[in-house]
């Protein structure tokens, strides 16, 4: 079994893990666009300053965009297109329609292009903006597998392959495990919902007319769902009304896990990870170790940003070359 080692330099942790056999490498861009990573670093960091929500918006976009076309295209930045005549494309569909800081790749793009044009792929870009995230949130950094190729398709309708808030622990591990991931890395990669800002919509399933028996999901801690019912009452107008993922902090830590074991996760999708034995012991375990949750999520992170099939290298993030 591989072995994994952890080292912690400069308060961050630093992870190195096998990564699947296949176009990627760690030195892709040793050569040909050295200065690469630090552009794109500090783009993170300034969009970071003055909008503290842009690391949660890029973890999930990179993750939506690893999870559409189960046909391997993945990690191919096909969320970064825009919708072109007839074509509705992935950013604008559902699940999608909320995000924002685009514009953070956007930026990193242009100025990498400058330096070296028709280089670096924005599906890169994405999965080393994904890695910066999390780093600058207080979480673990890793050496991030480079050579990806961008997409050259994007459908709004292909955006229901993403895991649903609503899934049970069977539609999850499905999902999961046609994108060739197992229930460690379903549980480890859910707890990137520790960042990031959840709109009623997501969760309300949980607080109004559950089921034919009960109004409240009885899986919730009661005074939880009292608090969210105030946020979400059923006559909502506000559109935005929402609460955050983790209420008590917006850092990378393992706080998710114990607001499952608390009852106390706002989707049905997380308190899932209760119903059975073997990932609720994941649940567990990472719940009582920061170390261990973050060794897990770096290792899941790198599988499932592996997963690649785009054709080329865009010039523009926005449309194809």
């Amino acid at each position: 079994m591989a072995i994994i080692t952890a080292l912690l330099i400069s308060s961050l942790l630093i992870f190195s893990v096998p990564f699947p056999a296949n176009a990627l490498s760690l030195n892709y861009y040793d050569e040909t666009c050295p200065g690469a990573e630090a552009i794109i670093t500090k783009a993170v960091k300034e969009a970071t300053t003055s909008d503290k929500k842009v690391p949660a918006a890029l973890l999930r976009m990179h993750f939506h965009d690893c999870f559409i076309r189960v046909d391997n295209q993945g990690c191919d930045a096909s969320i970064l297109l825009s919708s072109v005549g007839k074509n509705t494309a992935e950013k604008d569909g559902p699940p999608n329609v909320s995000l924002h800081a685009f514009y953070v790749i956007h930026d990193a793009k242009k100025q990498i292009e400058a330096l070296c044009p028709g280089v670096v792929s924005c599906a890169d870009i994405l999965a080393l903006a994904a890695r910066d995230s999390v780093a600058l949130s207080g979480g673990p950094t890793w050496d991030v597998p480079k050579g990806r190729k961008d997409g050259r398709i994007s459908k709004a309708s292909e955006t229901i392959q993403m895991p649903a808030p609503t899934f049970n622990l069977s539609q999850l591990q499905q999902s999961f495990s046609q994108r060739g991931l197992s229930m460690d890395d379903l549980v480890a990669l859910s707890g990137g919902h520790t960042l990031g800002f959840a709109h009623c919509s997501s969760f309300r399933n949980r607080i109004h007319f559950f089921n034919t028996t009960h109004d409240i999901d009885p899986s919730l801690h009661p005074s939880f769902a009292a608090s969210l019912k105030s946020i979400c009452p059923i006559n909502n107008k506000m559109k935005n009304a929402g609460t955050t993922m983790d209420p008590s902090s917006t850092t990378f830590d393992n706080t998710y896990f114990k607001l499952i074991l608390q009852r106390k996760s706002l989707f049905s999708s997380d308190q899932a990870l209760l119903t059975s034995p073997k990932t609720k012991d994941l649940v567990s375990k990472f719940a009582s170790s920061q170390k261990a949750f973050s060794k897990a999520f770096v290792k899941s992170m790198i599988k499932m940003s592996s997963i690649t099939g785009g054709q080329e290298v865009r010039k523009d993030c926005n449309m194809v070359n």
